[in-house]
């Protein structure tokens, strides 16, 4: 790495040291520093004894910039220096990476592969004050603005207080804005009873206008256990729902978020999503193919949903079977492997296996998904066709078996899948073959020129 040379100028820590210093003003003129507007901090010293100097190391990692100057970066471990030192070269180093390639046996120079006359290294301090320098700098404004975004925070929490109609509305939008741009705006707001604050604001009487900002708010914060409690009040969780029906997809989402954190809660009462309209604004957010942004958000809900039996009777109820069974074919694997999470689920009910039943393409939906996308998926798949195989054994196994059933039952059983699922899918072909001669059964399995 080449050196910048020192000139008859003013220099960083006065003086010259050891031949390897950088001056001020070059260094500024090539880039070096970027463009640090206001002067410069103070320094320490060049024996380090400065008073309250902070540690370059602990600045580095708070501040993890993806752009610093490239004279500041070690060629061997392309991260800014700490410990810069100067081989004979002239070329400049971390001393624990330089030293480590000499440990190595190397004794040549990484960058420049000259072999080196002098193994000695030498601390490169005026090149230690310009990166001090520059990470003090960028440190202390970086702790400036999150001094002035904590302050703004709590700014506008005391207004929400305050006002009302409107100016709440930009109130709150201003606030979101904020939250979702800095970090330190969450803690702000956590600190100044800001979710308290927003949370209060969401009733029976709010506006949606209001409403949405304060989820949006909302979910973008860590909510506590007394948080997620006030939340789950019927008012609010009411207010929460019709937004989900009738917000704008961003609003509907959130919403979707702002429950399932709300599921998460230990005393959480499954009473709350016992909702016909929850359940048929999240079954419209996850059909909304204009708008697939909701689709993996709204599944993820109701596979929680569905986790508690006493909503499942509610969720066949309105027809949300065959909506999901005609969603299969195109979904990603993540979606597609809660889809079948939650006809799995449904599936343990007797009105849910009339539903996957009288659905036409639910079989073969699941016979052309095993042994398709996941293990997952090949076990939700079969134990949907166990289900539907051992209720109508006449009627579905030959419907599965004509769908194709049969062969891929036996690559299950000769895979490396889970022996439980290879058990599951022998009783199931076993089942399967009550309704054919073993002629006939050999040919579905495709197996003719094999057995001859």
């Amino acid at each position: 790495m080449p050196l910048y040379q020192p000139s008859r100028r003013q220099v960083i820590g006065g003086g010259y040291e050891d031949g390897h210093v950088l001056d001020l003003d070059t260094a500024v003129k090539d880039g070096v520093l970027g463009s640090l507007t206001g002067g410069f901090v103070g320094l320490p010293d060049c024996g380090g004894g400065a008073p309250d100097k902070l540690d370059l190391r602990r600045m580095i990692e708070e501040l993890d910039l993806s752009e610093v100057p490239s004279v500041f970066i070690c060629p061997i471990s392309l991260e800014p220096m700490q410990d810069p030192v100067t081989l004979c070269t002239g070329q400049t180093y971390e001393r624990s990476n330089i030293l480590k390639w000499f440990s190595l046996g190397h004794l040549t120079c990484p960058t420049t592969m000259q072999e080196l006359w002098d193994e000695s290294v030498t601390p490169n301090r005026t090149l230690y004050h310009l990166i001090y320098t520059w990470f003090h700098h960028k440190y202390l404004l970086m702790k400036k603005r999150c001094e002035d975004v904590q302050g703004r925070a709590g700014e506008l929490i005391e207004t929400l207080k305050k006002v009302k109609g409107q100016a709440r509305v930009l109130t709150l939008k201003k606030l979101r804005l904020l939250v979702g741009a800095h970090v330190t705006a969450e803690k702000a707001v956590v600190d100044n009873a800001g979710v308290g604050v927003v949370s209060g604001l969401l009733g029976r009487f709010t506006s949606h206008a209001v409403g949405s900002e304060c989820v949006a708010i909302l979910v973008g914060l860590d909510l506590n256990s007394e948080a997620r409690t006030n939340l789950m009040q019927p008012e609010k969780v009411s207010l929460i729902v019709d937004m989900l029906n009738e917000g704008s997809l961003e609003t509907k989402i959130n919403c979707t978020r702002l429950i399932g954190m709300l599921m998460e809660e230990k005393d959480f009462r499954p009473e709350l999503i016992s909702s016909h309209s929850l359940l048929v604004g999240l079954m419209r957010l996850v059909k909304d193919r204009r708008h697939g942004n909701g689709i993996l958000p709204g599944l993820s809900l109701l596979k929680t949903i569905c986790l508690h039996k006493q909503v499942l009777g509610l969720f066949v109820s309105i027809g949300a079977i065959p909506q999901l069974v005609d969603l299969l074919p195109n979904l990603d694997p993540d979606c597609l492997e809660m889809t079948l999470f939650i006809l799995d689920s449904l599936s343990s009910l007797h009105e849910g296996k009339l539903a996957l039943k009288d659905c036409r393409n639910t079989i073969p939906n699941m016979v052309r998904l095993l042994m398709r996308i996941s293990e997952s998926c090949t076990q939700y798949s079969l134990s949907i066709l166990w289900s539907l195989c051992d209720l109508a054994p006449e009627d579905c196994s030959v419907r599965a078996v004509d769908a194709g059933l049969a062969p891929k039952l036996l690559l299950v059983i000769q895979s490396g899948c889970d022996p439980a699922l290879k058990q599951r899918s022998a009783e199931l072909l076993k089942l399967c073959s009550l309704n054919y001669s073993d002629s006939a059964f050999i040919s579905k399995c495709k197996l003719t020129r094999t057995m001859q």
